[in-house]
């Protein structure tokens, strides 16, 4: 049924969750697994202060989101799965977008995301990256609850 399964990481408990249930899916079905994790330099490409080093400051965001994508590849690969990864940079557009065009890019027929759960004002404040993938989508969409 599902061939191509794309997770969306962050690093997260949350996302670790939905690496797990990815991994279990993709096992049972025969799947590629591709992640994504996506670097945001959205909220440092409005204020130009000056006061930042874009570039060092893209170093940093990259090598941390190498990172998590190292780990969680290996757990992957510990499941007997081969893992694709990428790392797009996202300069000016909401991070669901990100995750959706990506899936779209590459084929996925199923996308897993972590929800954080939020709810009132960290929830309008913050947003919610696995709410916009699933109202953005044209397939389907594996939502996996954190476990408070």
């Amino acid at each position: 049924m599902y061939k191509n399964i794309l997770v969306a990481i962050d690093g997260s408990n949350t996302s670790t969750l939905a690496l797990r249930e990815a991994i279990n899916v993709a096992k049972e079905q025969s799947a590629r697994l591709r992640l994504v994790h996506v670097i945001d330099m959205s909220p440092f490409t409005t204020a130009d202060t000056g006061l930042i080093d874009d570039a060092k400051l893209e170093e940093v965001l990259f090598k941390a989101g190498q990172t998590i994508m190292d780990e969680a590849v290996s757990e992957a690969q510990k499941a007997g799965l081969e893992v694709e990864t990428v790392l797009p940079q996202n300069l000016n557009h909401r991070i669901g977008t990100v995750i959706v065009d990506e899936a779209n890019r590459w084929g996925a027929d199923l996308i897993v995301i972590g929800t954080h759960g939020r709810r009132g004002i960290q929830h309008f404040v913050l947003g919610s990256v696995a709410e916009q993938v699933a109202r953005a989508a044209t397939h389907p969409v594996l939502l996996i609850p954190s476990r408070r």
